[in-house]
């Protein structure tokens, strides 16, 4: 199969590595020369993979219309540049190819998922794939084994994406619950910068096997009124990537997490990531959706209070733990 992935970041980087070791002819786009010569020169990328060397067959470009001459187009690059990279691809792609989305997010200003928006920016009519689950780009280019979940409108086009990825370290799984899974990718990071301030916070296991459970709970309301499937939540794109997410180090949100619980502002916190933490942009777009549908999601509401309004974290912990009394099943003697 003819693949070309857009954006040579540490997840793109890692799945162009993978496709090809699956025989596929596969060529990684970078957005800048200087990158793409890099990694042409380097044969690996050093800045987000170091010492996953590219196999022989990788090629690299920085030149887009090689998703022209591709039957899949992977796109790998932060959630905030979908839009803008869609819109640049829309003259290439045709209703030949499949699209694969590999980002993780909400848009900021309208609160739409990805796949929502590579559909208004690709006019051509190809069908659209979301890739997601529990994986960091740094096990998955070192071949650790690994469980995911693709997701379409159409099941051809997801048991062909399942067809591709898969080898004896990559299992995909396939479902039809699109927006579950965009959910659940986007909200479980807001719970994986949750879970790095309770640990800046010096709090224990307890902490954060609550936090999880009840931030699953949130994901789990607003998914379901946005018109996610439930069980989605309880798979690889909700509990699966939620621990992953908020156990590792791997993860640039959880890391966030640590360096705000500790007292670092938030915008110096951003900066000694280095790298894009999604999890700051999804929770605006959580709570604006949260509002538009009328549903309470607490730990949310906190986490947005300490990122956007300045809350003292120590003080939304206080706030979280004298709630209300209430029932953990809304079923509960009923």
């Amino acid at each position: 199969m003819k693949i070309t992935v857009v954006g040579s970041g540490g997840w793109g980087t890692a799945l162009a590595v993978m496709l090809a070791k699956n025989g596929n002819d596969v060529t990684l786009w970078s957005f800048e020369k200087q990158e793409y010569e890099r990694l042409a020169a380097d044969r690996e990328n050093r800045a987000f993979l170091p010492g996953v060397l590219f196999p022989e067959e990788l090629k690299c470009t920085d030149d887009l219309s090689a998703a022209g001459d591709a039957e899949i187009v992977v796109l790998a690059v932060p959630s905030f540049a979908v839009r803008a990279t869609a819109a640049k691809l829309s003259q290439y792609i045709t209703d030949k190819h499949v699209v694969v989305n590999v980002a993780k997010g909400i848009e900021k200003e309208t609160s739409k998922r990805l796949s929502e928006i590579i559909e208004e920016e690709i006019s051509a009519k190809c069908e659209i794939v979301v890739l997601s689950g529990p994986s960091h780009a740094e096990e998955v280019g070192r071949g650790v084994p690994t469980a995911i979940i693709a997701t379409s409108r159409s099941k051809k086009a997801a048991e062909t994406v399942q067809d591709v990825f898969m080898n004896e370290s990559f299992r995909v799984y396939i479902t039809d619950d699109i927006i579950g899974v965009e959910l659940g990718a986007a909200l479980k990071n807001v719970m994986a910068l949750a879970a790095g301030i309770c640990d800046g916070l010096g709090l224990g296991d307890n902490s954060k096997a609550a936090l999880m459970t009840r931030g699953l709970a949130e994901m789990v309301r607003l998914g379901l009124a946005l018109g996610g499937k439930e069980e989605t939540f309880s798979g690889l794109a909700g509990l699966g990537d939620l621990i992953v997410t908020c156990m590792s180090m791997h993860s640039r949100n959880r890391r966030a997490g640590i360096l705000i619980g500790e007292g670092t502002p938030t915008d110096k916190a951003l900066e000694k990531i280095g790298a894009v933490v999604e999890g700051y942009y999804a929770t605006q777009s959580a709570i604006q959706l949260a509002e538009r549908v009328g549903i309470e999601m607490p730990i949310t509401r906190e986490v947005y209070r300490i990122l956007f309004e300045g809350a003292d974290a120590k003080e939304s912990l206080v706030k979280l733990m004298a709630r209300d009394k209430r029932t953990e099943s809304s079923t509960a003697w009923k």
